[in-house]
């Protein structure tokens, strides 16, 4: 039985984190660690793991609930290599209803992270990440791939929603860190089939299918049509707007590529050759860093190249 009660992410100290960012068995949890140590901005969080009991479940969840003044949180699963089947974490449940979610993914010897709550429907950016390199010492890329107003990390990690703009830096030194000039950005606009109107109902359709369908919010059939009318009736109106992230994304452009000049540096792989993060920009301008992935590693079937990165938010 667990005789340790789980702390919140942000209490622990350097030696905590240290230990908990080497303890390969919970990767999401080990780069959450990795990032707020490196001083990036992260989430709240609490661990989980298989074996706690009822009483610890519920005692954590108050107690990050308080930390945090909330009475909502957030829970995604952790643990080992993942496979393409697993539970599509990310949604908010309010703390009374936190044991009986959570219960579920441990006796199927998940752990479960409990977060600070999150609003996936008001985003105003999202960005995924990528750091590609050849191996160690051959120079390699810096991708950045953005979403606009009411979209969310799962869109590029998991909808494979074909982003609004990308931008990318090529023959980058990984080992020697060289702020990167304007002109060295190759920007790309929108190549969505079916251009903005395909993608939007796509996200419909997978909050339709998962998200809403998960917290029980929608009464009808899942479906795009539903999950609009669902948005549009709680005010939820920023996936209608104007959509051009272009602006927004590369205005952090360069702070990302230093924020992840560090990450290849904080991560333990020095044999990397494909990392991933996402980014997201919340409606109330807080920024947040998720996970950093190494795609070798993500999941347990070998993956094509350019989505190993892929998966940082669950």
């Amino acid at each position: 039985m667990t005789t340790t009660l789980p702390r919140p992410l942000h209490s622990l100290g350097h030696q905590e984190l240290d230990r908990a960012a080497r303890d390969h068995r919970w990767p999401k949890w080990a780069t959450m660690a990795v990032l707020h140590s490196v001083g990036l901005p992260t989430l709240n969080a609490t661990l989980l793991r298989p074996g706690q009991t009822p009483t610890e479940i519920r005692t954590a969840a108050r107690v990050l609930a308080a930390a945090l003044d909330t009475d909502r949180l957030m829970i995604r699963s952790d643990g080992g290599v993942e496979r393409k089947q697993y539970y599509r974490g990310g949604n908010t449940f309010p703390v009374p209803d936190i044991a009986q979610r959570a219960a579920p993914l441990l006796d199927a010897g998940r752990a479960v992270i409990l977060a600070g709550p999150t609003n996936r429907f008001t985003n105003k950016l999202t960005v995924m990440v990528r750091m590609d390199r050849p191996g160690p010492g051959r120079p390699g890329t810096f991708t950045l791939e953005g979403l606009g107003p009411g979209y969310d990390v799962a869109d590029l990690t998991r909808g494979e929603l074909p982003p609004q703009v990308t931008a990318q830096l090529n023959d980058v030194d990984w080992d020697t860190y060289s702020t990167p000039r304007w002109n060295e950005w190759t920007i790309t606009g929108d190549r969505c089939p079916g251009g903005e109107d395909a993608r939007r109902r796509r996200r419909l359709e997978r909050l339709a299918s998962q998200t809403l369908s998960d917290g029980g919010q929608l009464s009808g059939t899942p479906n795009a049509e539903n999950a609009e009318a669902w948005l549009r009736g709680r005010g939820f109106l920023h996936l209608f707007g104007p959509q051009s992230p272009q602006p927004a994304m590369m205005r952090r452009a360069g702070r990302l590529f230093e924020d992840s000049f560090v990450l290849t540096r904080a991560q333990p792989n020095r044999n990397w050759r494909c990392l991933g993060t996402a980014f997201s920009v919340f409606a109330d301008a807080r920024i947040v860093y998720w996970d950093l992935v190494d795609g070798e590693r993500k999941y347990a079937a070998a993956a094509a190249p350019t989505r190993r990165a892929k998966g940082a938010a669950a």
